[in-house]
């Protein structure tokens, strides 16, 4: 049975998304990667790119221009800074 993803999308001006997902692909310093339900706990930094996030009804994006994500326990925080 596979885990429920939450992903929780924090900026400056307050919280930008907070909800169960399928998948999200960041754009990490190391290189573009995707989170599903049932990774590995890790921390990362992101560069300037786009947040990509989909669930089974809709797919939602937000440019950014740097930021920090966590991800523990299908728990999946990002901080970001949004591109102007």
């Amino acid at each position: 049975m596979t885990k429920e993803l939450t992903l929780t999308i924090l900026t400056p001006s307050g919280t930008v998304f907070g909800g169960p997902v399928d998948a999200v692909f960041l754009p990490g310093t190391a290189g573009p990667f995707e989170v599903l339900p049932g990774h590995a706990p890790i921390i990362s930094s992101l560069e300037k790119g786009r947040i990509v996030w989909r669930s089974a009804s809709s797919q939602q994006s937000l440019n950014v221009s740097g930021g920090a994500i966590i991800l523990e326990n299908n728990t999946l925080t990002v901080c970001a800074q949004p591109e102007k």
